[in-house]
């Protein structure tokens, strides 16, 4: 006769439905990330208007999904739990300032796109980093944080000359995010329905 120890069992419960919680954000914003990359991809002439309006959504929905997870996954990492909640609060922040003053955004919306992408891969880098190698879609999400803090870093150093440059940039790297988080999404998803 086996004898389960109720605190292995309150563990398992607790990263269970740390899990299930995580992975339906996780594909919510992986799927409007590569969605929003596709329009971006498919208008590389867009206007002005157009690319403000799109990245402004993009923030807006994106910080929405952040401080829904933040609020969501009370068993997570401290330093995760405060760099997504900024990272949310500031992307909802910037989407209206884009939204009141369209001409004047785009170049504050590619540096907030750049800073929140350096933040949103540094916070889950150190996620991946901290967590056992037996976790759920690790070497993806390695990935896609040192993918993530790099094309911040092109955003806020490449000499945006033009609104045609920022919108392949950002739009190829939302495609990237988005199929990445998609697949971690699944990946998840799958662990916690072996559990």
């Amino acid at each position: 006769m086996v004898i389960n120890d109720p605190l292995d069992e309150a563990a398992r419960d607790a990263v269970k439905e740390l899990a299930s919680r995580t992975w339906q954000s996780l594909l919510g914003i992986g799927i409007a990330s590569a969605i929003l990359g596709i329009i971006v991809l498919i208008w590389p002439g867009a206007t002005l208007l157009v690319v403000s309006i799109l990245f402004g959504i993009y923030l807006l929905i994106s910080g929405i999904f952040q401080i829904a997870a933040t609020f969501g996954v009370r068993e997570s990492h401290g330093w995760w739990r405060v760099l997504s909640f900024v990272t949310g609060a500031l992307s909802i922040l910037l989407a209206f300032v884009a939204f009141r003053n369209i001409e004047s955004a785009v170049i504050l919306l590619a540096i907030w796109v750049g800073i929140s992408w350096i933040f949103r891969g540094v916070a889950e880098l150190s996620v991946f980093m901290d967590s056992a190698s037996g976790l759920p879609g690790r070497g993806w999400g390695i990935f896609l944080a040192i993918v993530t803090v790099v094309a911040g870093g092109i955003l806020i150093i490449w000499p945006i000359s033009s609104v045609a440059t920022l919108t392949v940039v950002a739009g190829i790297m939302l495609v990237v995010v988005g199929v990445v988080e998609i697949i971690e999404a699944f990946a998840l998803r799958s662990k916690v329905n072996a559990v």
